[in-house]
């Protein structure tokens, strides 16, 4: 059956509209276990000739996602291959980016590290003021993104503005990032939800082909060169977890609150991290 066997995931199809809700308690972490389901229904989604626009949301009121599951760093190899390959995070955003229907995110809570590179990726983001917020943690641990936020930030919101929030590592409220263009816009929460399936409606009821096409001919004019900068990322971001500063600095901040509840709500937990020399 489709759509079938997923655990981290709830489904509502209507008229032509997938809504997707991820629910993977307690914070939607991008582990293993949703990263390999993501991938999976990028998949089944793209074939499924019934879809014209796919609504990724969230189930729990928090959290859009996370981040990426941080245990995924001390597991690497601490040696880094010379031939670059892409990462499973930004492999899943390129499905949701050229998949020949239109994909929109819909965000009421947290959306860090990888949460925001899949916002970043798919085709629109709409946020709710007051609930949503958005950052790359990355470097504050010794990271560099690995999902795509690199490539696309810079594209998005410029060079500067993309370093202020890779480097600074800082939360951004919905109204800022719509602001910075991080996002198409902030809207009041109670609007949120209206807004977002109406517009996803009135482009399911076009012609497949032509919403198809159009994406096509937009993704070649503003990512010509994406496929490049994303192997570069991969690579760069693999050296910075085979450091064994990072490797020390990721296991302190599991230790003092990193991908629990409570420490993920205002990342905490980076200010107990031990200063870097």
């Amino acid at each position: 059956m489709p759509y079938s066997d997923y655990k981290c995931f709830r489904f509502r199809f209507d008229a032509g509209v997938a809504f997707v809700s991820i629910d993977h308690p307690p914070i939607n972490l991008l582990d293993e276990a949703l990263s390999q389901e993501f991938d999976k229904l990028g998949g089944e989604l793209e074939a499924d000739a019934s879809v014209r626009v796919v609504v990724i949301q969230s189930a729990l009121p928090e959290f859009f996602i996370a981040h990426s599951g941080l245990g995924r760093v001390g597991a690497a190899s601490k040696t880094v291959s010379a031939t670059r390959s892409f990462r499973l995070t930004q492999m899943i955003g390129e499905r949701f980016r050229n998949m020949p229907k239109v994909t929109i995110a819909k965000i009421e809570g947290r959306a860090r590290g990888g949460g925001s590179e899949i916002a970043l990726a798919v085709d629109m983001c709409f946020a709710a003021v007051g609930k949503a917020i958005f950052g790359q943690p990355e470097v504050a641990i010794g990271l560099v993104p690995g999902g795509g936020s690199t490539q696309r930030l810079p594209r998005l919101i410029g060079r500067a503005r993309a370093l202020e929030v890779l480097v600074g590592c800082n939360d951004l409220s919905a109204e800022l990032a719509e602001r910075y263009g991080y996002i198409n816009r902030a809207l009041p929460a109670e609007e949120l939800t209206p807004f977002v399936e109406k517009l996803a409606h009135r482009i399911a009821s076009f012609p497949a082909h032509a919403i198809a096409h159009a994406k096509a001919a937009v993704d070649t004019g503003a990512f010509g060169s994406l496929a490049e900068g994303l192997l570069v990322e991969a690579h760069e971001s693999d050296l910075s977890v085979a450091s064994p500063v990072t490797q020390a600095r990721v296991a302190e901040a599991l230790k003092v609150g990193a991908e629990t509840y409570e420490g993920e709500l205002e990342l905490g937990f980076l200010s107990s991290l031990s200063p870097t020399s």
